[in-house]
């Protein structure tokens, strides 16, 4: 005769224990799994302090890249799970990362989460100084900031977030590969986009404005040895700097340049001899 097997009976766990364990997943995880089991997981999941950050990098780097994604509908739906993220938090949000967001839900964040830190708003062509100037006024204790990709932010909101945030300490504006551009452009709402940039125009503001930084990473940069013999001089705290595929710098420019930034740790420097 087999024995019977005793399982479980979650429903004993106490709040505090189920609380322990759903911190232990990610939002999008407690959205798609226990907020589903029963209205006292659903509350447990809605509690405040589960819900400081909203973190989608994971999602897109695991998806396969889709033209997709470069659509009014797809930013709709980024927008709405934003908006979601900061009512669940109660205005608690301390860190957001994203892709393909617009200045309607940033700008929601920047009215309801004066304690965010970290910002990424990657790739989101529809982010202007309409959002960000919010952001740099009503989120001063932001430290880190992505703006990779996004062409629409301008050497304006540089100038913004540097002057009001004053603890911000990593600034990430990458620019896209020239393939990528080329590929996004077959994409019928990427194609009226600029993809302009003016690396010395940034520099120049980072260095201005955002002298306090010790991680940099500028991508692509249209920077030269002039803007970058300006970045380094003001930014003497850099302690990590990325300069790949910065074609318009020179490997003598740089030895020259970097050898002032005297706490720099690791650099990554663009491939000359691929640029020969």
């Amino acid at each position: 005769m087999g024995s019977s097997t005793l399982l479980p009976d979650w429903s004993e766990l106490t709040p505090e224990c189920l609380l322990d364990i759903f911190s232990r997943l990610s939002m999008g995880q407690r959205w798609n799994g226990p907020i589903l089991v029963c209205k006292t997981w659903m509350n447990i999941c809605q509690d405040p302090s589960l819900n400081t950050i909203l973190d989608l990098e994971a999602d897109f780097m695991s998806s396969p890249d889709s033209i997709y994604w470069w659509s009014p509908k797809f930013e709709e739906k980024v927008d709405s799970t934003i908006r979601s993220a900061v009512d669940q938090s109660q205005g608690g949000l301390k860190e957001v990362r994203v892709r393909h967001c617009t200045n309607q839900s940033l700008s929601y964040v920047a009215e309801r989460c004066p304690d965010l830190e970290v910002l990424w708003v990657k790739y989101s062509p529809k982010v202007t100084v309409e959002s960000m100037k919010k952001i740099a006024l009503s989120c001063p204790k932001l430290k880190e900031l992505d703006i990779s990709c996004s062409y629409e932010i301008s050497c304006e909101c540089i100038e913004l977030v540097g002057a009001n945030c004053k603890n911000l300490k990593i600034l990430k504006r990458n620019l896209m590969h020239p393939f990528e551009v080329e590929r996004v452009r077959y994409c019928t709402y990427a194609r009226d986009l600029s993809f302009l940039t003016l690396g010395n125009v940034d520099a120049y503001t980072i260095g201005r404005h955002m002298r306090q930084l010790k991680h940099l990473e500028l991508r692509y940069s249209t920077l030269t040895d002039l803007g970058l013999a300006h970045l380094c001089k003001e930014c003497s705290s850099l302690e990590y700097l990325d300069l790949l595929g910065c074609r318009d710098l020179t490997n003598e420019g740089l030895t020259n340049h970097t050898s002032s930034l005297k706490n720099l740790k690791e650099i990554k420097r663009p491939n000359f001899t691929a640029i020969i």
